[in-house]
């Protein structure tokens, strides 16, 4: 049977050579006291530039976003000028590469943030712990933004996605997504606040629209990826209730009226089938609402995704997990060879090690 992932796609004015996607992945190679993107990490990503398109891991859009060791900023000049070597390295691999603009919320913690309060729409603590790298730490209660903390937020992503473009970076992915910031706008049990971001389903999801509105000075629409997770469900704080899939009908069917390069979803990290309110079949539910370009994540196989493909129910795949072990998968799906396995102490420890150093398969013994 022929393998659709490997057929090529156009999105929009980027022609992508697969609609095999490398998904966003979290690695803490920035390892620098100004989380600058390295030299290795350059070479993390030329290696997977077969991709149809790479979407580079979390970036955070200022130091208040940061919730996790080492990884990348892009909101210094300093981070700007790290980037370039990576845009640069996959480009003469011939690769496109979106980036992902990220800020945590209120998942991360006084010792990234120079001891102050992590920001949310509301204060309210998670109540789960937070990895540092002198331990696990209790979460702490988040500072309700102000409305001024909230227009900060705004620019700082439109500011990320202007950084984005000096760098060299095909376009940007905003992540909405998994319990961070702006997904903690959209769900009330993180957001109770009763101004013109809180509320109503309209209210809670006005902050990414006011995101890609600001965004557009500095980058086309059609550059602008959306991440999103409806079904999330005790991960990062989230909880499924009656309002989570309206809000989430409601964000992406807004989403057509704007000319974004696609809309990223995740199927639920969990069985949710039993949980009330829930939706199981995220990419079949949303294919039928949006209109546009629709990518899919979560734990395909070559054969699955093939399926997905062939059936219609998403234009993209993007495999996450995979990559990390396999800097040749591309190849490897298309000449069905076995997929090596990822070492997973290595996934957030700096070096080379269980990072840059899988080889391809064809250079194995």
């Amino acid at each position: 049977m022929e393998n659709l992932l490997l057929s090529g796609y156009q999105m929009q004015d980027l022609h992508l050579k697969n609609r095999i996607i490398m998904a966003p992945l979290t690695r803490g190679r920035a390892d620098n006291n100004a989380n600058k993107p390295t030299k290795l990490m350059a070479e993390y990503y030329k290696q997977r530039a077969s991709a149809g398109l790479i979407i580079s891991e979390g970036s955070q859009v200022s130091l208040m976003g940061v919730g996790y060791a080492n990884t990348p900023g892009i909101y210094t000049k300093d981070h700007v000028e790290g980037w370039k070597l990576i845009t640069r390295a996959v480009h003469e691999e011939g690769g496109k590469i979106f980036i992902q603009l990220w800020h945590v919320g209120r998942l991360s913690h006084p010792y990234f943030l120079d001891g102050n309060q992590p920001i949310a729409p509301s204060a309210i603590n998670i109540n789960q712990t937070v990895r540092t790298p002198d331990g696990e730490k209790s979460s702490v209660t988040p500072k309700e933004m102000t409305m001024s903390d909230i227009k900060e937020v705004i620019h700082e992503f439109s500011m990320a996605a202007s950084n984005a473009v000096e760098a060299g970076f095909d376009g940007v992915e905003i992540h909405s997504s998994n319990g961070y910031l702006l997904h903690q706008f959209f769900a009330p049990c993180s957001n109770n606040r009763t101004d013109e971001y809180g509320g109503s389903i309209e209210n809670r999801g006005r902050i990414l629209f006011d995101i890609i509105e600001a965004m557009r000075e500095y980058i086309p629409e059609n550059r602008i990826g959306v991440r999103l997770n409806p079904s999330s469900h005790f991960y990062h704080g989230m909880t499924i209730d009656k309002e989570t899939i309206p809000t989430f009908d409601h964000i992406i069917g807004k989403l057509n009226n704007y000319n974004i390069a696609y809309l990223h979803l995740s199927e639920p990290f969990t069985d949710v089938k039993d949980i009330p309110y829930s939706e199981p079949n995220i990419a079949e539910r949303y294919r039928k609402i949006y209109k546009g370009t629709l990518m899919i994540n979560r734990g395909f196989t070559a054969e699955s995704g093939n399926e997905i493909i062939k059936d219609n129910i998403a234009d993209l795949v993007s495999f996450g997990i995979p990559f990390i072990a396999n800097p040749d998968f591309v190849s490897r799906i298309s000449h069905n060879i076995p997929l090596a396995t990822a070492d997973k102490k290595t996934y957030y420890t700096p070096g080379a090690k269980g990072y840059t150093d899988y080889p391809p398969f064809n250079n194995k013994g």
